[in-house]
């Protein structure tokens, strides 16, 4: 089963970085305030990008790099790779 790193812009510009195996339904939880305490404190405006990855494994390790880079690198990242919004 496939899973995937996303990176969803906040209010206030903030960047929150996640995974899952469904990036849509995660993405409905996290608008509709029932996803991440992160996203209920801060809402999210769009889904910045996606990243499939071939295991969950590999998408976690993904999202510990990311999670390391300021906003403005988690910007430059998401222009380098696939933007879905």
């Amino acid at each position: 089963m496939a899973w995937y790193l996303y990176l969803i812009e906040c209010e206030g510009g903030s960047i929150y970085t996640g995974v899952t195996n469904d990036v849509a339904a995660r993405y409905a939880k996290h608008a509709s305030g029932k996803g991440a305490r992160y996203t209920r404190a801060h809402p999210p405006l769009r889904l910045l990008m996606s990243m499939e990855f071939a295991n969950r494994s590999l998408a976690q390790k993904a999202e510990y790099r990311v999670k390391r880079l300021s906003a403005s690198e988690k910007r430059a990242f998401c222009r380098q790779h696939a933007i879905t919004g």
